[in-house]
């Protein structure tokens, strides 16, 4: 599966949803030990428990070199991987004051 901006996705372990906000060139991306997918499944498979962290609707989540970006658009129990690296959730920017 190619990875773009755009791109629906749903954990085969847990509810979580994500949609690809900037995508990079490797393409192992999972939610709690397992691969995610783009339709959805009708029976889950067994988690990773050491994978299963949880993400939360509405954090955007990065890898280190931020050279992926997730928006988690429904949450789950399990963590969000890429190649092997736990994503993080994205430090948000603070607004300019009005003074």
């Amino acid at each position: 599966m190619e990875l773009k901006p755009g791109l629906r996705l749903k954990s085969a372990v847990c509810e979580a949803e994500v949609m690809v906000i900037k995508a990079a060139a490797g393409n192992e991306l999972t939610c709690g030990g397992e691969a995610l997918v783009e339709q959805v499944l009708e029976q889950k498979v067994g988690a990773n428990e050491a994978h299963m962290h949880g993400c939360v609707i509405g954090k955007r989540y990065v890898n280190e070199a931020e050279s992926i970006e997730l928006l988690c658009i429904k949450s789950g129990e399990g963590s969000l991987y890429y190649n092997g690296d736990e994503l993080m959730t994205k430090d948000t920017k603070k607004l300019p004051s009005s003074d």
